[in-house]
């Protein structure tokens, strides 16, 4: 008989290996991620065009959207057309002021769409501005 017990060895968690398996969750989270940028929660029925030609990748273009029911959106964010102006401004204090890419849907006020354009000129935007359309079928 054995009247001394064994000295048990206390369990030892082997942090290396945890580390690499850490580390390999951590690639595939960021692999597997998508980036999205943010866009309005408004829907918009873009008119069609059959002579329209797919803008070329390179800067992201800031979306300035009008919808069905007269909403503005700059990106993200909901402006009125009083407010359109002061930010359209702001953005053009920029050392490198953002491109504008207009998406308009084709039920929205033809009038609205004007005082959109209108404050674009009155806060000195230059350059072209991109329109946002969907591409029919050809015949």
């Amino acid at each position: 008989m054995n009247f001394l017990p064994r000295r048990r060895r206390r369990p030892e968690v082997i942090i290396v290996s945890l580390i690499d398996i850490f580390a390999i969750l951590l690639i595939f989270v960021i692999v597997t991620t998508t980036f999205k940028s943010e866009l309005p929660a408004v829907t918009i029925k873009l008119p069609d065009s059959k002579t329209a030609v797919a803008a070329e990748k390179g800067d992201e273009a800031l979306r300035l959207s009008i919808s069905d029911k007269e909403e503005i959106f700059l990106g993200a964010t909901k402006v009125t057309l009083q407010e359109l102006r002061g930010k359209l401004e702001e953005l053009q204090k920029l050392p490198r002021p953002p491109k504008l890419a207009l998406a308009t849907d084709k039920r929205a006020p033809f009038g609205t769409v004007i005082a959109v354009l209108d404050a674009l000129k009155q806060a000195g935007v230059k350059g072209d501005l991109t329109a946002f359309t969907e591409q029919s079928e050809k015949p």
